[in-house]
């Protein structure tokens, strides 16, 4: 007779099957979730202040590198940092997400060869990280909105919308990536030259609106990054900065293949990770 509790393993379950059982153990995606904030923050002497201070720091760097050197801000109606600051934010956020989620499977190696649950909840865990991180950065945003006497206006619903599409564009690569550094570790290494090569040619801290009669600016949205971007700033600027279909449809487009492809190929490799682990 078969136990409450008791969980029968079969090969060849359909889809739905397998997402119920993701549904069924959505508790472990909480579990793993606060461990990797407890790990991340642990013997830290100022813990959690960490995002403040990343966020900050990478702001102020950014406003006297392009705003003061490159004299970017003097064509800007606000000031520079709040212009700096909503590409800060999604940059940290996905670039985050994107080391999590790559480096989950190998990174709980122990736990994918001893416990049969749905892999797929390791790199999903990995969000709440990066999310508690945004919320800081986010509060800095207000911070800094009350220093300059600046309202955002009711674009700012709009602003988890962005952040989901942020992390839905890391999660898709990096499912991707989280499959292929199982077999081929070289991925892992791969990951953060393509993160730091990311930064540069990503619109943090600059807009390249007055770009777009260039040959070049349809390749230049192909990266879906600069969506988000370009839509947080929306969201958060209300009428400084307008809202961007060119990059924001590409990056939609992006969003949705890749996650899809991410799963499909997930899925189709999940049974061997223990073989390689």
């Amino acid at each position: 007779m078969k136990k409450e509790n008791e969980i029968i393993i079969k090969a060849g379950k359909s889809a739905l099957h397998y997402w119920r059982e993701v549904w069924r153990q959505r508790e472990l995606f909480w579990i793993l979730g606060k461990r990797d904030v407890m790990v991340r923050y642990k013997q830290s002497v100022l813990g959690i202040s960490w995002a403040v201070i990343r966020t900050l720091l990478t702001t102020m760097v950014m406003v006297f590198a392009f705003g003061k050197i490159a004299k970017l801000e003097e064509g800007s109606t606000i000031p520079y940092m709040l212009v700096v600051i909503p590409g800060v934010i999604i940059w940290l956020f996905f670039s985050q997400c994107l080391l999590q989620i790559s480096n989950s499977i190998v990174g709980n190696g122990n736990l994918v060869s001893k416990v049969y649950f749905p892999r797929i909840i390791i790199p999903f865990s990995s969000l709440l990280v990066g999310l508690l991180d945004a919320f800081i950065a986010f509060v800095l945003f207000f911070i800094i909105c009350l220093y300059y006497q600046f309202l955002p206006n009711w674009h700012i619903i709009f602003a988890p919308v962005f952040l989901l599409l942020a992390y839905l564009g890391a999660f898709g690569a990096g499912l991707f990536a989280a499959t292929l550094n199982v077999k081929y570790r070289d991925i892992g290494q791969i990951i953060p030259f393509v993160v730091q090569f990311g930064y540069f040619i990503s619109p943090v801290a600059y807009s390249v609106e007055k770009y777009k009669k260039e040959w070049w600016y349809p390749i230049y949205n192909l990266n879906p990054v600069a969506g988000t971007i370009d839509g947080l700033r929306w969201a958060l600027l209300g009428d400084f900065a307008q809202f961007n279909w060119q990059s924001f449809l590409p990056m939609l487009f992006f969003v949705v293949i890749s996650v899809i492809g991410a799963i499909w190929f997930f899925r189709k490799n999940e049974n061997s990770f223990v073989d390689y682990i």
